[in-house]
């Protein structure tokens, strides 16, 4: 998997895999894209670490990342790579640890591009970064500026659970972005405590904000609908905090008042109110069915991902956060070729250690 035309993900350039596989921990991964892949193309490896294994790539695979980053600094701009869509970075199975040091290895080779390493296991962070990022003393943290962080959450429980572990590890660790991806986002979600600028807690501890929100729905053949109130009270949000925000797709299904095609009498259809009750209605929709039901909000119908496409509220919502990775790196950041143990240009006036000169890790 590669290049943006390639896998169709709306927030990166490109795509990679250190490895595939993984192990099903929360409801957003009950439909999981990437297992059923990874099933049809004769790769059987979701499961416990303990019993099964995941697959592997070898030189060529790695190399492609060098190409990009050559390709975006001829070009004098950042690109952006989404690590991992067909795994977790952080997850902690056996056959790992030496794969995961050739990742970082190899976001060190690749200054200009910014890495977006997406998680659901934000508390293993800490214990699974590489040693030698913590032995740096820089002005704006200790991994390079190269990586962002970022955990998915598809409910309440889950924001609350993931959130202030990633907020921790981000603040501990000097990351230049971090994120939120609400994909599939499967009901209400209130982070307002989290998405105004940093502060500190009532302890007077330090706390780092949210730089970035991705929501999505769910896609695929048991996808189950998101109700448009989620997706408008997360954007208000952002909007009013001054976060950008980005809208990847409504997944398969659509609320009819947003859906401007034109569909057959097959579709599925359904009721739906605020809270994720979801009602499905037995008869095929024919177009001429009545507003929902009292008590639902919203008539949704189910048109697939491509139909129902990506606008909300008449726009499309590509925000991005500014140019700050860029920024912190540089122009010869972006201009210049990191070595393999550590570069200059993320790591700017640092002491090193004889250890870490040596390309210890």
């Amino acid at each position: 998997m590669g290049k943006q035309d390639e896998h169709g993900i709306s927030w990166t350039h490109y795509t990679f895999n250190p490895w595939w596989g993984c192990l099903k921990v929360s409801p957003g991964c009950a439909n999981c894209y990437a297992e059923t892949f990874a099933k049809r193309t004769g790769w059987d490896i979701w499961g416990p670490p303990a019993t099964t294994r995941r697959r592997t790539f070898g030189d060529a695979h790695w190399a492609e990342p060098l190409k990009w980053n050559a390709e975006a600094a001829k070009a004098g701009e950042r690109r952006r790579v989404f690590c991992a869509s067909m795994a977790d970075v952080f997850e902690d199975h056996p056959s790992l640890p030496p794969i995961r040091e050739r990742l970082w290895a190899l976001i060190e080779q690749t200054p200009a591009l910014d890495w977006l390493l997406l998680t659901k296991r934000p508390q293993n962070i800490g214990q699974m970064l590489p040693r030698r990022w913590a032995a740096w003393e820089v002005p704006y943290g200790r991994v390079p500026r190269n990586v962002w962080l970022g955990t998915s959450a598809e409910d309440q429980e889950q924001f609350d659970s993931r959130w202030p572990v990633l907020a921790f590890e981000g603040r501990e660790w000097g990351v230049s972005v971090l994120f939120l991806s609400a994909e599939p986002l499967l009901g209400p979600l209130d982070m307002s405590v989290w998405i105004d600028e940093s502060d500190e807690d009532e302890n007077h501890v330090y706390v780092r904000g949210i730089d970035w929100v991705i929501v999505g729905g769910e896609s695929g053949p048991k996808a189950r609908p998101m109700h448009p109130e989620w997706v408008r009270r997360i954007r208000d949000l952002c909007a009013e905090h001054g976060v950008p925000f980005h809208f990847k797709q409504w997944g398969e299904w659509i609320a009819k008042p947003l859906f401007h095609g034109q569909r057959s009498q097959t579709a599925f259809w359904g009721c739906m109110d605020v809270d994720g009750i979801f009602n499905p209605q037995t008869t095929t929709w024919n177009g001429r069915q009545g507003h929902p039901p009292d008590g639902y909000e919203y008539t949704m119908l189910r048109v697939g991902k491509r139909l129902a496409g990506r606008e909300l509220d008449g726009r499309v919502w590509d925000e991005f956060p500014g140019d700050h990775s860029a920024a912190l790196a540089g122009l010869e950041g972006v201009m210049r070729t990191a070595p393999a143990s550590a570069s200059d240009d993320l790591y700017p006036s640092a002491e090193r250690t004889d250890r870490d000169a040596k390309g210890g890790v």
